[in-house]
């Protein structure tokens, strides 16, 4: 076994305890004020563009499989963006917080030969567009994704969240078991953990009126998006983050003054009344669901992956990437992708 791998099917092991990071992100205000009155990098486009380095990668590993395309369509909650690769039956996959669709570019671009891979834009987030007075919590987003897909004629889905996206995986699924094909969870908010301790102080910042400074700080410069006092802790290794990618999750955040308020108003609706709402559905869920966990997050211990397991009575695996953090999906794609083969093929097999 891959000594940066712990798999179990049954999760019966001690959680293991983090350091808490309660100041982790107090200097986001800081730098934002600082560094708000610097002018942010123009850009020639408005439209999401995968990084030439990652383009060239993909077309080099994966020949002659098909190439994302970004479409949007309209539903009650707005006009939902999305990017879909691939045909068949259908995955989609949740973002969380701050980010958008391109987090899943390597799942979309290197599963597609087995899925139809979907990549949502939450609301407030990426090219979604929505009214100003549209609800935002993670509630109506997952509202909103069962909205996306009576709009896009799909029954069910293999359910991929992380982060606030994972939390809103839950919500949607505890809701809307029917429309769940298989469910998996990576570090995400979970219970009561919402919002989690470390990402305390980045709200508090927000709230006080520095989230425009801070997001112009981080794309003036996008060493700050990857400093300690920032996003770096969320990565194994924030420096191999590109600029371009950096500019992907950022720039729709601050395209307009409404779109700054609206994740303004994401950040303020975070309450773990919405995923305490639904625990008692969350315990009856029987679909096949694997539990993929980072074991060196500040946000999310490895223990909520074992509330996850023992909570969830369709859960089949849970597995350990140590050392990893909370945006794995990008950094350790490949070991993750290995995951979501197996786990949609043997999710494809008659229950035991």
């Amino acid at each position: 076994m891959d000594r940066n791998k712990i798999a179990v099917s049954v999760p019966n092991d001690q959680p293991r305890v983090a350091q808490p990071v309660a100041a982790l992100l107090t200097g986001a205000l800081i730098i934002g004020l600082s560094l708000s009155a610097v002018m942010p990098e123009r850009v020639s486009a408005d439209r999401r563009v995968m990084p030439r380095s990652e383009r060239l990668s993909v077309s080099t590993m994966n020949g002659k499989k098909s190439s994302p395309i970004q479409r949007s369509v309209q539903t009650a909650s707005g006009r939902i963006s999305y990017t879909e690769q691939g045909t068949g039956p259908v995955a989609l996959f949740v973002h969380g917080v701050l980010l958008n669709g391109h987090l899943w570019r390597h799942q979309l671009a290197n599963l597609s030969d087995i899925r139809r891979c979907i990549a949502v834009d939450l609301l407030a987030h990426g090219d979604t567009k929505i009214a100003p007075d549209q609800d935002v919590s993670v509630t109506a987003n997952a509202k909103m994704l069962k909205e996306f897909l009576d709009a896009l004629h799909i029954d069910q889905v293999d359910l991929v969240g992380n982060d606030s996206g994972g939390g809103i995986a839950q919500i949607f699924a505890a809701l809307y078991p029917e429309r769940v094909r298989s469910l998996t969870l990576t570090d995400c908010d979970t219970h009561d953990n919402w919002p989690p301790e470390a990402f305390k102080p980045f709200l508090a910042m927000a709230a006080g009126g520095g989230l425009r400074g801070t997001l112009d700080a981080m794309l003036s410069d996008k060493s700050v998006y990857r400093s300690p006092e920032a996003l770096g802790p969320a990565y194994e290794h924030p420096e191999r983050l590109s600029d371009d990618s950096v500019e992907t999750y950022l720039r729709p955040l601050v395209r307009t003054e409404q779109r700054t308020r609206d994740l303004q108003r994401f950040l303020a609706a975070f309450d773990n009344k919405h995923t305490l709402a639904i625990e008692a559905q969350l315990k009856t869920l029987k679909a096949p669901t694997l539990i993929v966990w980072g074991t060196d997050d500040v946000y999310f211990d490895v223990k909520w992956s074992h509330w996850l397991a023992e909570n969830i009575p369709g859960t089949r695996r849970r597995v350990e990437f140590k050392g990893a953090r909370i945006f794995f999906p990008e950094e350790r794609w490949e070991e993750f992708n290995k995951e979501l083969r197996e786990h949609w093929q043997a999710a494809q097999q008659k229950p035991r």
